[in-house]
């Protein structure tokens, strides 16, 4: 009696076949989910409800079963009487004696259509990275010409001819400038060059050269927007880690700390290093705008996520970030308020 009650109650699909291929008892959650009635289900043979596709393998599943295999998790489509196609996950033990098979079935349809999506996405995805890498290559690519072009006229400028003092400071500036351009267009072509061989490109990374070099970048836009940098390595000097993206870590924090600046103060940041829980942190400080963590805490290293009406923003800069730190097992979080600036705080992996 009890037996019948579990029966009766699963919500599991729960039956009993015959050798010749019938059922001879089903539950109730069978005649629910398939919509047919119990006389309609023992009048055909089971294989006539299955899905013609996964007709052929249904039968080499029976046939094994009928052999005194037991079956664990085998997975195929039923045709509703509505039509609809469900997938159901099947165990089933053979009684030899009896000629029975005693199975249960669950409804995996859900978990099927997330699957299905997530191999959508996943070849979406695939053929987005693939387009921008192409994108990227190219524009990187294409832009060293004229770089290349800009720099040979400030080899062939006179500058003896040039007796504005403050021309002759601008236009070292440029050149500068445009020597960091090219170089972070080849840094860029080399790493994707390299993309997908399995590489890290982790080399002993000093704190100090990668600012420096990077503060020399933009030293005409941190000249003009009186941008004051402090900064101590003394706890942790170098890192493991990618020289190329430290150097785009730090450029990307001071361009949005000079963007960002609150409007008539000067941008002040604050760089250190230091140990938390034995992991080597670098802690970025500055005292700009700031964002609203109760509003946009989630979406502040989002893809195209702004938080500014400032016309060049983008919402690229977090997003690159956080991808190259999370790319090589590192993780990065921030603190933040609205007109009290924002902290960054590096973990790099052991």
């Amino acid at each position: 009696m009890k037996i019948n009650r579990f029966f009766e109650s699963s919500v599991d699909m729960l039956c009993i076949a015959n050798y010749d291929g019938y059922f001879v008892k089903v539950n109730p959650a069978f005649e629910r989910l398939l919509g047919y009635t119990q006389e309609e289900l023992f009048s055909r043979k089971i294989n006539e409800f299955v899905y013609e596709e996964d007709k052929e393998a249904t039968q080499r599943i029976r046939e094994a079963i009928h052999n005194d295999e037991p079956l664990i998790s085998f997975q195929n489509r039923y045709v509703r009487k509505s039509g609809e196609l469900v997938w159901l996950s099947w165990s089933a033990v053979p009684v030899v004696e009896d000629r029975l098979v005693y199975a249960i079935a669950k409804n995996i349809t859900h978990e099927q259509h997330l699957r299905n999506e997530r191999i959508k996405e996943m070849v979406k995805l695939k053929t987005i990275n693939a387009d921008l890498v192409r994108l990227n290559y190219t524009t990187s690519h294409d832009l060293r010409a004229p770089v290349n072009n800009l720099l040979s006229l400030f080899e062939i400028l006179d500058f003896e001819q040039i007796k504005h003092q403050d021309t002759i400071e601008l236009l070292r500036y440029m050149e500068i400038s445009a020597k960091g351009v090219k170089e972070s267009l080849e840094n860029y072509l080399d790493l994707m060059q390299n993309a997908g061989k399995n590489t890290e490109h982790l080399t002993e990374v000093s704190f100090e050269n990668a600012l420096s070099k990077t503060v020399n970048t933009l030293s005409c836009l941190l000249s003009n927007s009186k941008t004051k940098i402090e900064s101590d390595f003394s706890a942790c000097e170098s890192v493991m880690f990618n020289k190329e993206f430290m150097e785009s870590i730090f450029l990307n924090l001071l361009t949005n700390s000079v963007k960002y600046a609150r409007p008539g103060f000067p941008p002040v940041v604050e760089i250190t290093t230091g140990f938390i829980n034995g992991e080597k942190v670098l802690t970025y400080k500055d005292y700009g705008q700031g964002f609203d963590m109760d509003e946009n805490g989630g979406k502040i290293f989002g893809l195209h996520q702004r938080f500014s009406e400032i016309e060049d923003s983008k919402g690229v800069g977090l997003y690159l970030i956080k991808s190259q730190i999370n790319s090589l097992g590192g993780n990065i979080s921030v603190e933040s308020e609205p007109d009290k600036g924002a902290t960054f705080c590096i973990t790099f992996p052991n």
